[in-house]
């Protein structure tokens, strides 16, 4: 543990509590993509498998329990509780253009053909894309809100801590994860337009508009 990744699992559990909390109180998950929470869901429920067969500590034990929980409870309010306000119109990205081929190369390049570490590998290919659904749902309407501006960068926050964390690891403890580094940075160059728009317009209380 270092002040990096602590600070990169802050924003992960913020970026899910906003995301919750705006799909309650406003009773509605308009202009939220249901495709990139199914992804997301994918990503935990694989990653975390080692649950019932690894114990590291207790914060990791609550960690992993807390994401596998609040994407099933996402998913739950997205396709059931609040369904009459999902728009799927919008919501087009086919998922399985991203779900097969981080299967494939997860089975072509992982540490270990073990079944959990081809698991593991396959989730961290798939988490690097997860979020393409809804940067493309927000294309396609044209705008967001700034509840979701917020929660969309609290999530790529999380992202590019943890590349620190693995800078940081790797300096101070000679250990690093190929796999997990360049995953991660992928994922936080998807964030990058979103970042300067976030910046320039959203914390002046503009709305987010990203290009089509």
């Amino acid at each position: 543990m270092n002040i990096f990744r602590l600070t990169g699992d802050l924003a992960h559990l913020l970026a899910i509590i906003i995301l919750l909390l705006k799909i309650w109180k406003t009773r509605s998950c308009a202009g939220i993509s249901g495709k990139s929470q199914i992804l997301f869901a994918i990503v935990y429920t694989t990653r975390y498998l080692d649950l019932v067969t690894t114990f590291v500590s207790a914060y990791n034990t609550l960690m992993k329990i807390f994401f596998l929980a609040s994407s099933y409870a996402t998913m739950y309010l997205i396709y059931i509780k609040f369904k009459a306000t999902y728009d799927h119109n919008h919501d087009t990205f086919r998922i399985e253009f991203l779900v097969a081929p981080a299967f494939v190369l997860a089975m072509l390049i992982t540490h270990a053909y073990t079944l959990l570490e081809v698991l593991w590998t396959f989730s961290i290919y798939l988490e690097s894309v997860a979020i393409l659904p809804q940067l493309f749902m927000v294309s396609k309407t044209g705008e967001a809100e700034s509840i979701t501006s917020h929660y969309l960068f609290a999530l790529g926050s999380y992202r590019a801590l943890y590349i620190l964390n693995w800078i940081y690891r790797y300096v101070m403890e000679n250990n690093y994860d190929l796999i997990a580094i360049v995953a991660g940075i992928v994922q936080t160059v998807l964030y990058c337009d979103f970042f300067y728009l976030y910046v320039t317009k959203v914390l002046k209380g503009k709305k987010l508009q990203l290009p089509a």
